[in-house]
């Protein structure tokens, strides 16, 4: 019933736009045009298309306007300006073009591109990244390389760019989209991957220390050999894992220094991480399948901070539903212990994130995104799906409420939250104000019909649509002017534009 009747609303507004183009070639009513006099902008303040000329005229933004849920990913954050960065020692990065491109990528096995913009921030971001990944990998069978686009827009077209930056990986000349986060070590991680067997053998307790030392997060597997079905089965694993270095041994002395009990039985696995939680063992039947499942529900921490660098292992993880913290740097050593802990009982089933809000870089536009407002810790539910739903948890953020919102998220039994605008205190007037906490009680509402208007406070047709609906209503209505539009007629300050008129138009959302 509600699509349907969502379905009706959309036909009869764009029957009623049809039929405004055709009637409003009539002559103006001189009583329409007092009554909707205050719904006016300035004509010199709007140019030919209907947008203001300058920036002043439209109101301060805040944040994203529509609740719109479609796409989020770590581009959704990105800033305008950007500090100027550092000179970046790009040595072994080669700089193709459309005379050499060709040429290079097909004399070569592995090549590695970056499509960029020099005024993408995202890419000035990445440059010293890649430029370090391009170094570690100096002497292996790959070579890393980047392309101006806004030079040449014949090989950006030919390999379908639609946004900076675009990193491919070319194999024998054929290429595939780089998935990874964009940092040295993930770079460094995947290439690896993909240009040698996947898994690496540790034969020495030398070797052990080293790989300890060096790497942040590993899987290591305590085989019977290094050559057998247990082997073949994690090195097909390795090739479905971006994210992790996995190597194999048949040393005891290795496996101890790996947190794996020398006497366990074989095949035994562990993923070690340098964060809170250091170990992870595996404990379902040795197969791909069940280690990659085994990995993606392991390898992030407990509560993973969002930042630019992990947004794609968040919103790309198969793990698709997230509890949100919210909370300014303050307040985080009040909530975190109790979010952690929470965190545990929810592995493999939820992801766990934290937003510090005081971050200039992310803080507010996720906040803004989620409809995050006000001020104290915040805990929301995200189904990442694309629905895109998003509920709220009332009240302290402790163990025990974290963790009765968690289960009701997943058992959906939990009222969602919209971003809205305050419920008016008064809406007896004969155009109700919709926003989001009454949408459904208004508009859905199955014992009337509703003319829906959705609008922005700078569209000029709003003037109109309000003209065509008082000619043509069945029922003679008058519009209730805001009261903030009454001031604006009677205002004396010194501030008050020449002519009577307020800088601030910014009054129709009231109606």
């Amino acid at each position: 019933m509600a699509s349907s009747r969502a379905l009706l609303l959309a036909l009869a507004i764009t029957s009623l736009l049809f039929v405004h183009g055709v009637s409003a070639k009539g002559g103006a009513d001189p009583d329409l045009e007092e009554d909707l006099s205050f719904l006016e902008e300035d004509e010199d303040d709007v140019d030919g298309h209907g947008f203001p000329e300058s920036d002043e005229a439209f109101p301060e933004y805040t944040g994203d306007e529509a609740d719109d849920d479609e796409g989020l990913d770590q581009e959704d954050f990105a800033d305008s300006d950007h500090d100027v960065l550092p000179a970046v020692d790009e040595t072994d990065v080669v700089v193709l073009a459309d005379a050499n491109f060709s040429d290079f990528v097909g004399k070569r096995r592995h090549v590695m591109v970056e499509f960029y913009a020099p005024w993408c921030g995202h890419c000035q971001a990445l440059a010293p990244e890649y430029a370090a990944a391009a170094t570690a990998l100096r002497g292996e069978d790959v070579a890393l390389a980047k392309v101006d686009a806004t030079e040449e827009n014949e090989l950006a077209q030919k390999y379908d760019v639609q946004g900076f930056p675009t990193v491919l990986f070319f194999v024998d000349g054929v290429h595939k989209d780089y998935p990874g986060q964009r940092t040295k070590d993930a770079i460094v991680t995947w290439i690896k991957k993909k240009i040698g067997p996947g898994i690496q053998n540790i034969t020495t307790v030398e070797e052990a220390e080293k790989i300890l030392t060096a790497e942040n997060k590993v899987v290591l597997g305590f085989l019977n050999s290094l050559t057998g079905a247990d082997g073949q089965e994690l090195a097909g694993a390795s090739k479905l894992e971006d994210d992790v270095n996995f190597y194999q041994t048949v040393s005891p002395e290795v496996a101890k220094l790996f947190h794996i009990n020398p006497e366990a039985k074989r095949p035994s696995l562990v993923l070690l991480k340098k964060e809170a939680e250091k170990l992870s063992y595996f404990d379902g039947q040795f197969t791909k399948t069940a280690i990659v499942d085994f990995i993606f529900a392991n390898k992030l921490p407990l509560v993973n901070t969002f930042t630019r660098e992990t947004a794609p292992l968040i919103f790309d993880n198969p793990i698709k539903k997230q509890i949100l913290l919210f909370a300014v740097s303050n307040d985080t050593e009040k909530v975190m212990p109790a979010f952690q802990e929470a965190a545990k009982l929810f592995k493999g089933k939820l992801i766990f994130v934290y937003v510090e809000r005081d971050n200039e870089d992310v803080g507010k536009p996720v906040s803004d995104y989620f409809g995050v407002t006000g001020y104290g810790p915040k805990v929301l539910a995200y189904t990442g799906n694309e629905d895109a739903k998003k509920y709220m948890l009332d009240g302290e953020v402790t163990l025990d409420s974290v963790e009765k919102f968690a289960e009701g998220f997943l058992e959906d039994k939990l009222k969602p939250f919209y971003k809205s605008d305050p419920i008016p205190e008064t809406n007896d007037g004969d155009v109700k104000i919709v926003v989001g906490n009454n949408f459904d009680e208004i508009v859905l509402d199955e014992s009337k019909d509703v003319l829906l208007e959705i609008t922005v406070d700078t569209d000029r047709t709003v003037v109109a649509f309000y003209k065509f609906i008082k000619k043509h209503a069945a029922i003679p209505f008058k519009l209730q002017r805001p009261a903030s539009a009454v001031k604006i007629e009677g205002a004396t300050d010194a501030s008050a534009p020449a002519g009577g008129k307020s800088a601030s138009t910014d009054v129709k959302d009231e109606l």
